[in-house]
């Protein structure tokens, strides 16, 4: 059921995604719009690449929670609208709630429409709407990470790790959450789609994760 209540809910949900962390951090506290250097994106990933750890954990972590406070904004809605917690319909429109968000990160209003790929912000989708799921992630992330210390190849295969994850490990029976998976690995395909053809030519930058990064400018 569509209300006056559940537009605004979405509207807000956007608006928390059009919060562009790496563009504040970066120019509040470095002078620097990462979207100037690297790979011009306005994300975690980027902000690593350009800043460093001390810039991008922060700007990783706020990501994350955009989006786990966008989708959990059913709340206020609640049963009266979707239904009991957990049902289908109260999932479904945390889905919804969640995918506005992450139109917010890849498409602030905040930064001139100059978002990232919105990879943090969708984990903190799943982290609302299945914790094992969103864990499983996290762990292959960081076992990627490790060995290769590819944020985007990290990013790409957990992003596929939560579909397997739905659809195999921790079994969910609700179409729209499996074809949300789905859609996770084709909008991680199109927006890291030139990370990964510098990944097949080698050419894309490793994360330095235990040294001090000063800004390439």
């Amino acid at each position: 059921m569509i209300t006056v209540s559940s537009i605004s809910m979405l509207i807000l949900a956007y608006l928390c995604g059009s919060i562009p962390t790496a563009v504040w951090i970066g120019l509040a506290f470095y002078g620097v719009d990462v979207r100037e250097y690297g790979s011009g994106n306005a994300g975690a990933t980027n902000t690593f690449r350009v800043l460093g750890k001390k810039a991008g954990i922060p700007v990783m972590l706020l990501d994350i929670l955009k989006g786990w406070t966008a989708t959990n904004l059913a709340y206020f809605i609640g049963v009266t609208t979707t239904g009991a917690y957990n049902s289908t319909a109260y999932i479904n429109y945390e889905l919804a709630l969640g995918i506005a968000a992450v139109m917010g990160h890849l498409f602030p209003i905040f930064a001139g429409f100059r978002g990232g790929k919105g990879v943090a912000t969708l984990f903190g989708m799943v982290l609302a709407i299945n914790l094992h799921a969103a864990l499983l992630c996290v762990a292959v992330f960081i076992i990627v990470l490790l060995i290769t210390r590819y944020v985007s190849l990290s990013s790409i295969i957990a992003g596929f790790t939560y579909l397997l994850g739905v659809t195999f490990v921790f079994p969910v029976y609700i179409k729209s959450v499996i074809i949300y998976g789905m859609c996770i690995c084709a909008l991680i395909l199109v927006t890291h789609q030139k990370n990964i053809e510098r990944l097949l030519k080698g050419k894309e930058s490793r994360v330095n994760l235990f040294k001090k990064k000063s800004p390439d400018i």
